[in-house]
């Protein structure tokens, strides 16, 4: 299958091309394509050495599926084009994923509603992937009635540049006026804001969890509220979540059922001290759930801890689980 990665010398892209190549994903021919600027670089892959080329190369070679992890402008332009040829687009960014039209796609959560005629898909964001994910055949049995999330987020899924930051400012360099990500220093830092604020007070990396979760879980009645933070992490997203339920659980069922949820690793032995953390998600595909106990403060709550690597689950390895759904259909 010829495939095209659409951002290959980015952060994502990079791993989606290392996801698809440890997941022995059918690649026939790797079209690795990213802007006029990184043209021309090479990738190895499969013991061969492959060339960048630009977008409109990439599309003359006519891939069955794209892999686009070059932001909400490229994929706006390109997503359509790469389509209407006849190939598969699933897209890592934001422009697509709230379009009623395009589904927002968890494997593990609605991979089911995926069909033959599905030709732009939208891979969500992060921290949601992680969320819904863990919460979902809790869902399924409960009935989420309510989602109260806080993020606590790695400077990777800022690329390149929070990354830099991070190191520079931790081997104390100057940043340099063109590198910073962020505006305030990370490093021994948390920085509660992710992405730009709107009128609402939140930030749009809130509204993405916002509506993503209400999207995916094709619920719009489940209240969700968000807060959003940056921290000198490199790794994976951990989250605090508390849900609220519609119907009674008991302790042992929520475990069994967290247990039992595709995708998902139990960490949870408090006498232990075992709780998920980014340094051990590092590098894993699962989502990681601990800290499971009952909101004695609410009827029908629950307190979780949620951890993953947010390069993985939360956007490459998502991508191509997609991609492997979209060739059992196709």
């Amino acid at each position: 299958m010829r495939v095209a990665v659409i951002g290959a010398t980015g952060l994502v892209g990079r791993k989606m091309i290392e996801v698809l190549l440890e997941r022995n994903f059918p690649v026939s021919q790797l079209i690795p394509a990213a802007s006029e600027s990184s043209a021309g670089k090479e990738i190895l892959f499969k013991g061969e050495t492959v060339r960048v080329v630009t977008l409109k190369q990439a599309l003359a070679l006519r891939p069955q599926i794209a892999l686009f992890s070059a932001g909400a402008s490229v994929s706006q332009e390109w997503a359509p084009k790469f389509a209407a040829a006849g190939c598969k687009v699933i897209d890592n960014s934001s422009f697509w994923r709230m379009d009623p039209s395009v589904k927002l796609i968890v494997p593990e959560v609605n991979g089911n509603i995926l069909d033959a005629n599905d030709m732009i898909i939208a891979n969500p964001n992060c921290s949601t992937i992680q969320m819904v994910v863990a919460l979902n055949l809790l869902h399924e049995k409960y009935i989420l009635k309510r989602i109260v999330v806080s993020t606590y987020q790695s400077v990777t899924g800022s690329g390149q540049r929070g990354i830099a930051q991070l190191g520079r400012e931790r081997e104390g360099k100057p940043v340099g006026s063109a590198l910073p990500a962020y505006k305030y220093p990370i490093d021994k830092n948390l920085i509660p804001q992710i992405d730009s604020f709107l009128d609402n007070g939140y930030t749009k990396e809130e509204m993405k969890m916002i509506n993503e979760t209400q999207k995916i879980f094709d619920n719009k009645s489940i209240g969700v509220t968000a807060t959003t933070v940056r921290v000198p992490v490199e790794g994976g997203h951990s989250e605090s979540v508390n849900a609220i339920f519609e119907r009674s659980f008991n302790m042992e069922d929520v475990f069994e059922t967290i247990r039992n949820s595709p995708g998902v690793i139990l960490e949870d032995d408090i006498q232990k001290q075992v709780y998920p953390m980014p340094l051990f998600a590092y590098g894993r595909d699962e989502v990681f759930v601990g800290r499971v106990r009952k909101d004695f403060s609410a009827e029908n709550g629950i307190n979780l801890w949620i951890v993953a690597d947010n390069l993985r689950k939360g956007a490459a390895t998502n991508a191509v689980q997609i991609a492997e759904q979209l060739t059992k259909i196709a």
